[in-house]
């Protein structure tokens, strides 16, 4: 039998892939220490969705004939291209499959419904585990779920163990698809919620109308006007006035929601929904953070909307004169927050400890998460 130091010594490899569905993030790793938590990446590696896959993905998320089947050939698909992720960074590391103590797969959601129980991620792990001869960490919602949380958002107890300060009041903000932070003040129980959109509606905007997967630096967005009636109305949102804990994701913030809002106008030009969409999420993400971490001395911003230029100078100018900079000051890049805490939940299941925090998700108790699939 592996020891828990065995485990805690070896190498560990995490997956994301996020509601942007812009591909699969991996990262190599090892863990040196824990309190405090220190880490050095060995390889890291992103491989983009092609966009059948991405069209596959996006079906799902919606009611359709044969769901079962097809949700099962995409767990396939998404798999395969997973393990050639893991294929690509053991490559670039030399690194022997035995050397590594499992891979954390959180899978690509499609459903998340904590009101009613449950949660979607597809992945076939098993094929993974085949795959990669490593074992496979993945299911890490359920467990919280089960225990009354709403499974969601996962990071900030990583972010927590990565990124508190001891004495500074700092702000973690993921800004993928959906955008979440983590509140980490000295001496008190960590907070940490989705506050709304992130790059989602921008990237599903700029799709539409001029076939990109994402507004470069917000240079569409900035060529047009905020359209004030359009934001009163997005601003509305039931979701962005209920307390915390909350998590959500394309099952709320969508193409039809987006539709059902432009319809109560005429004549939108195209940059100008793009500009307030972009001053809709870094509105929702001010307000959140002037409400529940006032007293934030430092805010670091991570995921793919941290390279939005025109994001983050909105943002800077909305909650000046609060710090903002990008997670890169603290030692992790902006583009690999995520897949690290994946790795680090798998390890956490492996160790088993618990990885869900109470103050997060509203879960009546801590949990160690996820499913392991031997290798």
């Amino acid at each position: 039998m592996t020891s828990h130091s065995d485990i805690a010594n070896k190498y560990f490899i995490g997956l994301m892939s996020g509601t942007s569905l812009d591909g699969v993030d991996a990262v190599l790793c090892q863990f040196k220490t824990d309190e405090p938590l220190e880490v050095t990446v060995l390889a890291t590696h992103h491989l983009a969705y092609q966009e059948n896959i991405k069209q596959d993905i996006l079906a799902l998320h919606h009611v359709g004939e044969n769901e079962l089947h097809r949700s099962a050939i995409v767990a396939q698909n998404l798999s395969r291209l997973y393990a050639e992720s893991v294929n690509q960074i053991m490559q670039q590391a030399n690194i022997s499959p035995s050397l590594v103590a499992g891979i954390g797969c959180h899978g690509q959601t499609i459903r998340h419904q904590p009101i009613d129980g449950y949660t979607i991620q597809l992945v076939n792990p098993a094929l993974l585990a085949e795959l990669t001869g490593i074992a496979v960490v993945n299911d890490f919602r359920s467990r919280d779920i089960a225990a009354g949380g709403q499974g969601a958002p996962l990071v900030p107890a990583f972010h927590h163990a990565m990124f508190a300060h001891p004495d500074i009041s700092r702000v973690i903000i993921n800004i993928g698809g959906i955008a979440n932070l983590s509140i980490l003040s000295p001496n008190k129980p960590l907070i940490g919620f989705d506050s709304g959109p992130g790059n989602m509606l921008m990237d599903m905007w700029i799709a539409q109308h001029l076939q990109r997967a994402f507004d470069q630096d917000g240079v569409w967005a900035i060529s047009g006007k905020i359209h004030e009636g359009l934001l009163n109305e997005m601003m509305r949102e039931p979701f962005l006035n209920l307390a915390p804990p909350k998590s959500t994701g394309r099952d709320l913030f969508n193409q039809a929601w987006l539709d059902g809002l432009l319809n109560r106008f005429s004549n939108l030009l195209a940059q100008d929904v793009q500009r307030t969409l972009l001053e809709y999420t870094c509105l929702t993400i001010a307000q959140a953070v002037r409400q529940y971490a006032a007293e934030s001395e430092e805010i670091y911003l991570c995921g793919g909307g941290a390279k939005n230029l025109a994001l983050v100078e909105n943002l800077r100018q909305k909650l000046h004169p609060v710090k903002i900079a990008p997670s890169d000051s603290l030692g992790v890049p902006v583009n690999w927050v995520e897949a690290l805490a994946f790795a680090w939940l798998a390890r956490q299941t492996l160790l088993g400890k618990p990885a869900n925090l109470p103050s997060v998700t509203g879960a009546i108790g801590e949990r160690v998460l996820g499913a392991v699939y031997a290798r």
